[in-house]
């Protein structure tokens, strides 16, 4: 899942199609393909440092990397490039053009790997942007989603490009690629790079300080992919009102969104299911903190039906909130219009989201009840605002999930009543407790003149 909370969001299953008369909503096919991932490997000099039980990480991840070109499950296509392998010169120029492809991306020759990676030294510069961009071509394009996971010791020392915003061109262009990032090091600014990169292709971030997580986090990510790798998220673009925004269908939606920005999406739904909603928006860029998030279902007719808010401080990369919705008595009745009207007052005071635009709600139908909608609006908002000069295009990252189930509705607490029978228990309620407050006040003197 665009996506559950810090780089979890990535590759969740679709959950399921309705089938429902008019416009099909969107979905995912499946398809046999077979998996297609490359690994990322930084052989520059920093890789010779002995930091890793008394190894060289560059020892460390020849290892691992046997250890993972043993593992692959069959029907993977899995290629490896490095970075910063042949130049061992000073002139940067030369020295940021250095990544190649060592193991084309196709089906595994174990042997062929093994000796390309038994002949890596650690040699020159880090161009990370360079390389993921080489990457993404070398996976191509298709169907399911193509998986990079990027090793280094080290941030990028070749920006022009920098590799975060190699990540989000990337990712803007809808091929759906995911990259995962490991870092050997626990330096702040490699892990802040590393998150970005991971942040805006829908990965994942993670470290390794020895040569036995190495090897397990690089075959859990192996793995993890072979499993998801035929349910992608879907593409859409939502919309700027519930009219023409699309219609979605149970199942996980990936899209952008910029700061400030109101994204609207459809979901048919029956009177006897239950809409339960999330989204999840990945921070891939600085921005101001004390921001937020709010997801809606709306009635196609304006009135707000329930909420989810989430806000953070500048603490976390993934953001998500979610809902849960379904007609109930209290939900087809006209008057509880005013709930929205206060629910947008409240986010004016408290800053969580401008609601402007939306439409406003309809009046009455004559008898005096609306019926269920037959399709609910769903509303993604933001409150994000640039820090340090980023820009907000491409938008943020959004992973959006969808699932309709049976109605399941709350069961009803028991009730005192009202009326006649409100007064009838509150003061047999009453005269219970006055006797035997009198009964126990009587006892107590008796005892206690006696003693």
């Amino acid at each position: 899942m665009i996506i559950r909370r810090t780089a979890q969001a990535v590759l969740i299953g679709l959950l399921g199609v309705i089938i429902l008369p008019g416009t099909p909503p969107a979905g995912a096919d499946e398809t046999t393909e077979n998996l297609r991932m490359q690994l990322v490997l930084d052989v520059s000099g920093s890789m010779r440092e002995p930091d890793m039980n008394g190894q060289t990480r560059m020892a460390v991840a020849q290892r691992a990397f046997n250890e993972v070109v043993d593992a692959v499950p069959a029907g993977t296509d899995l290629g490896i490039r490095v970075l910063g392998a042949t130049y061992p010169g000073d002139d940067k120029a030369l020295g940021c053009q250095d990544t190649q492809q060592i193991v084309p991306v196709g089906p595994v020759d174990r042997d062929q790997a093994k000796a390309a990676i038994a002949s890596l030294r650690p040699t020159g510069f880090t161009p990370i942007g360079l390389a993921l961009r080489e990457a993404a071509k070398d996976l191509g394009s298709g169907e399911t989603a193509r998986r990079i996971v990027l090793i280094t010791d080290g941030e990028d020392t070749c920006a022009p490009p920098d590799p975060c915003d190699v990540a989000r061109e990337l990712a803007a262009q809808g091929t759906r690629l995911i990259v995962d990032t490991l870092g050997l090091t626990l330096d702040d600014k490699v892990r802040q790079q590393l998150v970005c990169i991971a942040g805006a292709t829908g990965g994942t971030y993670t470290t390794a300080q020895s040569a036995d997580q190495l090897a397990d986090r690089i075959n859990q990510l192996v793995d993890r992919a072979q499993d998801t790798y035929t349910q992608t998220p879907e593409l859409v673009t939502g919309s700027t009102d519930c009219t023409a925004a699309p219609l979605l269908a149970a199942g996980v939606y990936t899209d952008r969104e910029r700061f400030e920005e109101h994204r609207w999406y459809r979901v048919p739904i029956r009177a006897d299911q239950e809409l339960r909603a999330s989204v999840s928006i990945a921070l891939d860029r600085p921005v101001n903190r004390d921001y937020g998030i709010l997801l809606r279902a709306v009635h196609p007719n304006g009135r707000e039906l329930v909420r989810g808010t989430d806000a953070g401080s500048g603490r976390t990369d993934v953001l998500s909130t979610g809902l849960r919705w379904s007609a109930g008595p209290e939900d087809d009745r006209t008057d509880d219009t005013d709930r929205a009207d206060d629910t947008d007052r409240a986010d004016d005071a408290d800053g969580t989201a401008d609601l402007a635009g939306t439409p406003s709600a309809a009046a009455p139908t004559a008898a005096g009840v609306e019926p269920p909608p037959s399709e609910v609006c769903l509303v993604v908002s933001n409150s994000f605002a640039a820090a340090g000069g980023a820009g907000d295009a491409p938008g943020m990252p959004i992973e959006l999930t969808v699932d309709l189930v049976a109605a399941s509705p709350t069961p009803e607490s028991p009730g005192l009543g009202r009326g006649w029978l409100l007064l009838i228990v509150l003061s047999l309620a009453g005269l219970v407790t006055g006797v035997f407050a009198g009964w126990l006040t009587r006892w107590w003197t008796t005892v206690w003149k006696e003693s």
